[in-house]
């Protein structure tokens, strides 16, 4: 194991944790100890894929959780002689951030207002949000991300994140949105990228669209209605929990198998209130056991609407907006009469007057069935979503070309994942794509979609004319940049041009992490260094967005993966088992574990979480991984009080050889965990180890390290050996704690020390183990006697088949237990009998 360089240790007179973060984060930071070195070649480079996190309050311990396990990788990476590429990034745009600036602020954008320039925010909010321009709350959006940004860097540099700050991105800043926008532009140009109209999932509240990536089941209150609609040969009793949409209704459907409408089908029927003629259709998802069997086709209540209208050719008769709101004007078909005692009102309001309609009607059955049922709904809302149709950019991905979802699944089996049963998850996402990705939203934050549309002579636009820059001119908006060709005064009229009034997906862009801190396009030599990344850390519920989107991204742009390996950590739960979430108001937030327990402490309960696998919170061990931080600050000390430079010399002594021994076993097994990303079995191999070389090892050789002559050389280069190699194998977990000790007595920085040597020695670690379990044999007896560990043992007797091994210790046995008498012999088993005076 190589010793670095020794020095007269300067130890503090009371070594103590506290206020270690602020003296070594800033130090960290003035000597550029985790500065990348990018002179390096690439085999001599660990590259990181960084999560940006979404910064949109606070963090909390789930964060520090999982960035720590990816830190401890990067800093036993950087032991290893690698130069690391482990940048740090803010996802700044998307829904989060409007959110938060409409609560902050009480604030509401209205494209449609003027800027201006000397807008204040209310002090507070009030009960109705103001109004303002999309420039105005745009500001106020890089406003509060800029606040909240400081407050996050401040976390991260209190729990050590040794990530080169210099390589700091954000997903909204200018070199962002110019990868973002080149990516597209390539996409579309290879025809991956297209603009399509189609029924699209919406968020009334958010008023935007949402990817089947973002979807979220939930149980919600209903009820289901029976309903009766005119036939020839009577009523045809249908029953649904929507009635709301009997205006949108296009045609009944029922299982080809169910014999109760074989003799319907081809046949039509009217619908009720409106009188509107609709097929009675077969189709193999209407299910015969639910309800009456047959069901409405509305465009649209669900997704196996969409399905029944696509592959059954239907017509659409839409009548939810944007808003939520019944359309002011009936779609076709449908008589304006009974439709204006819906129009305008919202789905709730709608559904309660048609039921009263439907009741004075008499085609209403008794009473509405109360039932649950799971709804989508989009993972941040908070009302059910509808689908409505709408013009939408989209990524081809797979969901629509089987071709191209056997690659992305070939994509997913290239990655080396941890653990190894994830890629279940991402083999079922792929297989399960219903379409191809979604990637505008309707929103104001964002990434701006760099096309314009040819205005015609009618002022209509041209969608399948779409106007792009060219790639130089990027990033632009081209609600204020003007298309090549065209002046200013033709935006907006006939013969001029519109803008593309979207922006792109928050995960258009961060699918894009690699080429934006590597810098694609803009520094060539960098990102040849840093791409394909070797690690992306990431937890599983977004595999099938970030992981799933940057792995197609990658494939359409490089043919390539992005990374080689893909590390996954699991949640985060509270000590009811359930997971941590802002919703649920059970998060803990973590400055201050940081501040009550030390950073080292709370590196040390992340540390202690496996990848792949959810951890409960426990405050009890961080109160361990203090203890932990503690007794290596006293230890320490001790090793570095014994004697000093002029008496280190050869280790010569069997306990001593044969702890030195141990530990070589414990740098090979801790780097085998390592490189199999098993961060905790490392852990637990070196704390393992060092608990006994405290409890164990020190009480041996205490007494001979204090007398003179070359057995005590041999214990204190002994110490001193094992002190230099077990701050560097605690280094990665611990790093305040490991680099202030360091500083004692070295020279330079551990983190920046070459990971412990496995060097073969001549010690046999079966004479300390044998000789520690006799050591704590005569404690027991003394503890048991209530008796002073100093207390005297007139007799020790040992019999064992490790004899002689035990002989070996047996001047420091005696000197650990104060023993009068040794008595020891061979014998088929383990005895230990201990007399005391």
């Amino acid at each position: 194991m190589t010793e670095q360089r020794l020095r007269h240790p300067l130890m503090p007179e009371k070594p103590t944790l506290d206020g270690l973060e602020q003296v070594w984060v800033a130090r960290w930071e003035e000597q550029g100890t985790y500065r990348f070195d990018r002179s390096q070649p690439r085999e001599r480079i660990y590259s990181i894929d960084t999560p940006p996190p979404t910064v949109s309050g606070s963090l909390h311990v789930g964060h520090v959780f999982s960035f720590t396990h990816t830190d401890i990788m990067a800093r036993y990476q950087r032991m290893l002689g690698k130069s690391v590429f482990y940048p740090i990034g803010w996802d700044d745009n998307g829904l989060p951030t409007e959110r938060r600036v409409q609560n902050v602020y009480g604030v509401r954008c209205d494209p449609s207002l003027p800027y201006d320039p000397d807008f204040v925010p209310p002090d507070k909010p009030g009960k109705r949000d103001v109004s303002i321009s999309r420039r105005n709350f745009v500001e106020l959006c890089h406003k509060l991300t800029e606040i909240d940004e400081q407050a996050f860097e401040e976390v991260w540099r209190r729990v050590g994140l040794s990530v080169d700050w210099s390589l700091l991105y954000t997903t909204i800043s200018d070199d962002s949105r110019r990868v973002s926008q080149r990516a597209f532009l390539r996409n579309l140009r290879r025809g991956e990228a297209y603009l399509a109209e189609a029924p699209t999932l919406w968020d009334v509240s958010f008023r935007t669209a949402v990817a089947q990536a973002e979807l979220e089941d939930r149980e919600w209150p209903g009820a289901f209605h029976r309903i009766s609609f005119y036939g020839e040969k009577g009523p045809v009793w249908i029953e649904t929990t929507r009635p709301e949409l009997i205006p949108a209704c296009v045609a009944l459907v029922a299982h080809p198998d169910d014999e109760r409408y074989q003799a319907l089908f081809g046949t039509s029927v009217l619908t009720p209130l409106f009188g509107v003629e609709v097929p009675i259709l077969a189709h193999h998802l209407a299910e015969p056991d639910k309800g009456s069997g047959i069901a409405m086709i509305c465009t649209f209540g669900d997704i196996t609407d969409v399905t029944w209208w696509r592959e059954l050719h239907l017509p659409t008769r839409p009548v939810i907006g944007w808003d939520g709101r019944l359309l002011p004007e009936p779609p076709d078909d449908v008589e304006p009469e009974p439709y204006k005692e819906l129009a305008g009102k919202t789905v709730h309001s709608a559904r309660e007057r048609i039921v009263e309609l439907l009741r004075e009607s008499g085609d209403l059955d008794g009473d509405p069935r109360p039932v649950k049922r799971t709804v989508k709904f989009y993972e941040r809302g908070d009302k059910p979503l509808e689908i409505v149709t709408t013009r939408q950019w989209y990524i081809r991905n797979g969901g629509r070309d089987e071709a191209l979802r056997e690659r992305m699944l070939a994509r997913g089996s290239e990655l080396a994942w941890h653990p190894p049963h994830m890629r279940v998850r991402y083999d079922n996402w792929v297989q399960g794509l219903a379409g191809d990705w979604l990637i505008s939203r309707q929103r104001f934050f964002g990434v701006p979609f760099p096309v314009w549309y040819r205005l015609d002579e009618s002022g209509r636009p041209r969608y399948d004319e779409p106007i792009v820059p060219p790639e130089e001119l990027l990033p632009i908006d081209p609600s204020s940049d003007t298309p090549p060709g065209y002046t200013p005064e033709q935006r907006g009229v006939p013969g001029g041009f519109v803008a593309d009034p979207d922006v792109m997906d928050t995960w258009a862009t961060s699918s894009l992490t690699p080429q934006i801190a590597g810098r694609w396009e803009t520094d060539d030599d960098l990102f040849q260094r840093v791409f394909p990344a070797d690690l992306r850390p990431q937890s599983h519920e977004i595999i099938r967005t970030w992981l799933f989107a940057t792995v197609v991204r990658s494939h359409l742009e490089f043919g390539d993966v992005p990374w080689s390996d893909v590390a996954i950590s699991g949640w985060i739960l509270d000590p009811d088992r359930k997971k941590m979430s802002k919703s649920k108001g059970n998060v803990v937030t973590p400055m201050d574990l940081l501040e009550q327990h030390g950073s080292d402490a709370v590196r040390y309960w992340a540390a202690g979480g496996r990848y792949g696998v959810d951890t409960a919170f426990d405050a009890g061990q961080l109160k361990i991984g203090r203890r932990l931080a503690i007794k290596i600050l006293n230890a320490s000390k001790f090793v570095l009080s014994m004697g000093d430079d002029r008496s280190v010399g050869e280790v010569t002594e069997p306990v001593d050889l044969s702890m030195l021994a141990a530990l070589a076993g414990v740098v090979r097994e801790a780097g085998e965990a390592f490189d199999g990303y098993e961060h905790t079995r490392a852990l637990e191999a070196i704390e393992r180890f060092f608990w006994s070389f405290c409890d164990d090892y020190l009480e041996l050789v205490k007494a001979r390290a204090y007398e003179p002559g070359p057995a005590a050389a041999s214990a204190h280069a002994a110490l001193r050996q094992a002190l230099d190699v077990l701050l560097r194998l605690f280094a990665p977990f611990l790093p305040f704690v490991t680099e202030e000790v360091w500083s004692w007595w070295r020279e330079g920085s551990v983190h920046q020390a070459r990971w412990p040597a496995t060097e073969p020695g001549t010690g046999d670690p079966a004479v300390l183990e044998a000789a520690s379990e006799v050591l704590r044999q005569v404690r027991r007896a003394k503890s048991e006697a209530k008796l002073s560990m100093r207390a005297e043992v007139s007799c020790l007797t040992v019999t064992s088949p490790l004899a002689e091994l035990v002989r070996l210790a047996q001047d420091d046995l005696c000197a650990a237990g104060n023993v009068e008498e040794f008595v020891l012999a061979y014998g088929e088993t383990t005895t230990v009998e201990v007399s005391l005076t």
